[in-house]
């Protein structure tokens, strides 16, 4: 069937938000956005787990979501994180995204609050009420605490502008649930899952290791889609220790930024209680971008 969140298919990069002495670095974030343009980059995400949205000040939030979209200038959609655990919040992140300009919104499960089902039906509910532009659920229950079961995201479909799932269980069966009961699109929310997640139907990914490969991850969504499975294959195992260490070395956005730092696209600065990858993780990130030819 035709799935409404296809504007979304493809690579969205869950992309950094870059820091100096503590403060949002305006001119970094403009270069990076400028880097995804001339990458062929679909869609840029800014603002949500990656780019560190529980430890921006609502000011610093909306200025983010602007600048990119005013940068971005319509050649490279922009789907604004604009999650809370207040509604009321959510409700009014989402319509200053759309009042500037962004192409959709990520809204992420209400988090800490564990609402129920009922709860979370109703959450989204008032927020795709609230405005016009796409949403795409963002369901994390490793970081919301509670998972939004397959039903109640499958209930969830029936709003007109709810399009699309960042899909971030982990669970095969909860996107082929999805996928086989609704018309949203399925987004894969972790990088090593893209493939797996595309074989049963799914239509891209938000992407971490994206914010360094862009093109590669790019490279697996186009090689499956042209039906060439042993490229996408291939592009997937040689992505797939990077994908770990995205993950495995330290807390999202921790690594990421990391490895920017040593490719010199970032300062690496994090807010805390993130904190600075140690020493011994550098090591190994040092090795995994040296073997990927990176560094």
């Amino acid at each position: 069937m035709p799935r409404k969140g296809e504007m979304f298919s493809g690579l969205t990069v869950a992309l950094v938000t870059p820091f100096r002495s503590g403060i949002v670095d305006e001119d970094g974030l403009r270069q990076l956005v400028e880097f995804h343009v001339e990458q062929g980059t679909d869609c840029l995400s800014p603002c949500g787990t990656t780019g560190e949205s529980p430890t921006l000040s609502h000011q610093e939030h909306e200025r983010v979501i602007s600048l990119v979209c005013e940068q971005a200038a319509g050649r490279i959609k922009v789907m604004a994180g604009t999650g809370s655990n207040s509604t009321s919040e959510a409700i009014r992140l989402t319509k200053y995204a759309q009042s500037v300009g962004a192409d959709g919104a990520l809204v992420v499960t209400p988090y800490y609050n564990k609402p129920t089902q009922e709860g979370f039906y109703q959450h989204f509910s008032h927020i795709a009420d609230s405005v016009e532009i796409p949403i795409v659920l963002y369901n994390i229950p490793g970081r919301s605490a509670k998972n939004m079961e397959p039903e109640t995201i499958i209930r969830l479909s029936e709003k007109k502008n709810i399009v699309a799932v960042k899909e971030s269980t982990g669970s095969m069966d909860q996107s082929s649930a999805i996928l086989n009961r609704s018309d949203l699109t399925i987004l894969s929310g972790d990088d090593s899952l893209t493939l797996p997640l595309m074989s049963l139907g799914a239509s891209g990914v938000v992407s971490v290791v994206g914010n360094i490969v862009p093109k590669d991850v790019k490279g697996l969504i186009n090689a499956f889609n042209s039906g060439d499975i042993q490229a996408a294959q291939k592009a997937h195992h040689n992505l797939f220790a990077l994908c770990r260490d995205m993950l495995g070395l330290a807390t999202n956005p921790i690594p990421i930024k990391a490895a920017m730092q040593l490719l010199d696209r970032d300062s690496g600065e994090v807010r805390l209680p993130m904190t600075p990858l140690e020493d011994s993780s550098i090591k190994l990130l040092e090795k995994s971008l040296s073997a990927y030819g990176l560094l």
